[in-house]
């Protein structure tokens, strides 16, 4: 039984990083960019579809689409604030201008945790399910918005792929990751690219956060663990491979859950850290390598 119940809850939360890591690869493939306002980004949107719900009245609906939003608005805010005057200034030499994308990030997302702490406190929020009930499989009652949660993820997950293998505009992006001053020579601005990059990335964290807010709960003390999660994800996986992003995402989530069940909770994000320190120093490009 305990089995079957670390495999399912496993897998919920895998699919979940599997969202928020495809995203975050998205970006640094294509701009170049470690958002680590990740977390903070994650937390905010779960938290608004929270008080969307219990504050106004709003339905799991219409509530899981208010947060989208909000953290949609966020995500171009962080671009639009802290990476683009970055990267288009003068003032800072291009081999510093990735140390302070980095540091700009990670304040905005400091900044972003103490304003939902202050407004909303720091206590976990969880969010309203969209799909209520319990199912049971193989003897486990499980929620059935977990299974609802893994579904979503992949769905969006696939849909990425589509767009970005299947579509004109998706091969401009996937162009962008392989050889910007190509793209640009084609007649492509890079800037229109950046954007819809940012964006895709944005409405993935929103949801991955909202499920998650669902599924575990969440408040401003998650912002530094998933922020740590996502990028023990993408350097295990090696940087930029989607490909080995899905597949950290479940060694990762899979370590976090077993953990969780055998020891303790407060020490789930413990195992991930350790390997991420582990492949730093055995196989620095990760299990794909650097893309």
């Amino acid at each position: 039984m305990l089995f079957w119940q670390i495999l399912i809850d496993g897998f919920a939360i895998s699919s979940l990083y599997a969202l928020g890591a495809t995203g975050f690869t998205l970006i640094f493939g294509v701009s170049g960019v470690l958002n680590l306002s990740h977390g903070a980004i994650m937390v905010a949107a779960a938290v608004a579809s929270w008080a969307l719900a219990g504050l106004l009245g709003a339905g799991p609906y219409w509530s899981a689409v208010g947060g989208i939003a909000i953290g949609v608005g966020l995500t171009m805010l962080t671009y639009f604030i802290t990476v683009r005057p970055i990267q288009r200034s003068s003032r800072v030499a291009e081999s510093e201008k990735e140390i302070f994308i980095l540091t700009a990030t990670l304040l905005w997302g400091i900044i972003i945790s103490e304003t939902v702490a202050y407004f909303f406190t720091n206590n976990a929020k969880t969010v309203l399910p969209i799909v209520e009930g319990v199912v049971t499989v193989v003897g486990v009652r499980t929620p059935s918005n977990e299974y609802f949660t893994a579904v979503v993820c992949w769905l969006a997950i696939g849909a990425l792929w589509v767009l970005v293998n299947k579509t004109r505009h998706g091969k401009a992006v996937l162009a962008a990751s392989m050889n910007p001053r190509g793209v640009t020579l084609l007649g492509i601005e890079l800037t229109r690219i950046h954007l819809a990059v940012w964006f895709i990335y944005g409405l993935l964290a929103s949801i991955a956060g909202i499920l998650l807010g669902m599924f575990l709960g969440v408040s401003p003390y998650s912002v530094g663990p998933l922020t740590a999660s996502a990028f023990s994800i993408v350097v295990l996986g090696g940087l930029g491979s989607v490909t080995g992003s899905l597949i950290a995402a479940y060694v990762v989530g899979y370590l976090e859950t077993v953990t969780a069940y055998l020891i303790s909770p407060a020490y789930r994000f413990i195992p991930s850290l350790l390997l991420l320190v582990v492949v730093m120093y055995l196989r620095p490009q990760g299990l794909f390598g650097r893309r």
